[in-house]
């Protein structure tokens, strides 16, 4: 079952770096049911290709199989499963292009949060609902969806179509983004597991459809398909992509959503920094990570899903919202591992405290606004010039954007608790001066939907201790 990946700009030869193999050499990959090879068919300055091919052992396959009542020895040993697309190619796909599935690139970081044009095509996968699913699932999301049917036997019109596809994507997409949908919707396209699916499939759905799935028309018809039609899975899947989604900021006193442009896309403008600021770390090869702020723990319940941050520490001055990270994290419920993982401490972000001293990186989402200006001073100090880490995030509201809201009052901030908002240029002031005081180099980026005036809504500085 052969997947292909081109990238068609110069230098093409990016697509190594961010797959994490080398397109001189063919490598080959041990899986539970067979192996995986990938190789590079073409390898030029303009245009480069990867194929991820698939070799299924049918009796590895069946071997201490967990499956449906109905399923007979003849069922387990003749199948399409060697030959064709499906939930064996996404457990391929998260373990043999595992570093390019969580966004991190050690030689090129820079690659992973570039949109790049890229061509995916499937050799043959089986679609359950035809050509009309192909485009329900892929089109909104921006890919040119290109699907070719064939016969079940082109001797035997009279027998119609086959339930097979050649299916091509095209479009500009981040590789990280590209292996996501692929993982999630080969099987919600198959719509079938060669797995037993329990409770930790909804975690696997929520974490690699994290910054889309939200926002997509057919959010039910994945989660259904994705999950095996278990009801009690589904709702709670829907349940935990569809929370939150009432306002801009997700806390108490935040814009209501009747206040919102009409513009405003479903993905919640809060799930959108958490996926830019997610995106930043995993980029950065960072494994000790601070979340300062960290609330009632939205980001440090995906940090906690993502293996390679080994040491996560959530800090707030908030006893209730520590508790309450805990209760959504489900401390009490994880594996040991897990659980050893994580530390939540209660502490000030104005106090020099020993305790954020030595990691690799901090993230502060939607936290300096909250903070009286006289006491700017203090955060600053105590995060870049005592703790230190090596990569600090930083998002905070762009008041710019505030004007596209129609109900919210000339003059009034976005959030009852806000003691600032700062425009484009007073955030860009302000990160640079920080860079030039503690020895940072800084870069803003906007999140969320840009306006060609005001901008975007939220805005975010990745700082970079220099080296020197």
């Amino acid at each position: 079952m052969p997947l292909t990946v081109t990238l068609s700009r110069s230098p093409a030869a990016d697509l190594g770096f961010l797959l994490h193999k080398h397109p001189d050499r063919v490598q080959t990959f041990g899986l539970s049911f067979g192996q995986a090879h990938v190789f590079y068919p073409v390898a030029e300055a303009e245009r480069c290709t990867a194929a991820l091919l698939v070799d299924v052992d049918p009796v590895a396959l069946v071997r201490g199989r967990r499956g449906a009542a109905g399923d007979g020895l003849l069922d387990q040993y003749v199948n399409d499963r060697p030959y064709a697309a499906s939930s064996l190619l996404s457990v391929a796909i998260a373990d043999v292009f595992r570093s390019a599935l969580a966004g991190r690139s050690h030689e090129r970081p820079e690659l992973v949060e570039e949109s790049l044009p890229l061509e995916a095509t499937l050799a043959a996968i089986p679609c359950r609902g035809g050509e009309a699913v192909l485009r329900r699932l892929f089109a909104p999301m921006g890919y040119a969806v290109t699907a070719q049917g064939y016969p079940l036997d082109e001797r035997f019109p009279v027998w119609g179509a086959s339930p097979y596809w050649t299916l091509t994507l095209t479009g500009r997409q981040r590789l990280q983004d590209l292996l996501r949908h692929l993982y999630v919707l080969i099987p919600v396209l198959d719509d079938d597991k060669h797995y037993w699916v329990g409770d930790d499939e909804v975690e696997k759905l929520l974490r690699h459809g994290e910054g889309w799935l939200a926002a997509h028309p057919e959010r039910q018809f994945i989660a259904d398909r994705y999950l095996k039609h278990r009801r009690r899975l589904v709702d709670t899947a829907v349940a935990r992509l569809t929370e939150g989604e009432g306002g801009v900021d997700d806390g108490p006193g935040a814009l209501p959503e009747s206040l919102l442009p009409a513009a405003e896309p479903v993905l919640s403008l809060h799930q959108q920094r958490l996926t830019a600021v997610l995106a930043v770390l995993q980029g950065s090869g960072a494994r000790r990570v601070l979340d300062l702020g960290c609330g009632e723990g939205r980001l440090l319940q995906l940090l906690l899903a993502d293996p390679p941050f080994t040491e996560i520490v959530g800090l707030d001055v908030s006893a209730r919202a520590l508790e309450t990270a805990a209760e959504r994290l489900r401390l009490d419920r994880r594996p040991e591992g897990q659980r050893e993982r994580l530390q939540l401490l209660q502490g000030s972000l104005t106090y020099r405290d020993r305790r954020l001293a030595g990691y690799d990186a901090a993230a502060v989402v939607e936290v300096i606004e909250h903070l009286d200006p006289t006491r700017l001073t203090s955060f600053e100090r105590v995060v870049f010039e005592h703790a230190r880490p090596g990569l600090v995030v930083i998002t905070t509201p762009n008041i710019e954007y505030n004007a596209l809201f129609p109900g919210l009052p000339a003059g009034r901030l976005r959030h009852r608790d806000h003691r600032f908002e700062w425009t484009r240029a007073q955030f860009q002031a302000w990160a640079e001066d920080i860079g030039n005081q503690y020895g940072y180099t800084a870069t803003c980026r906007p999140v969320g939907p840009e306006d060609p005036d005001p901008g975007a809504p939220s805005q975010m500085a990745v700082f970079r201790r220099s080296t020197a």
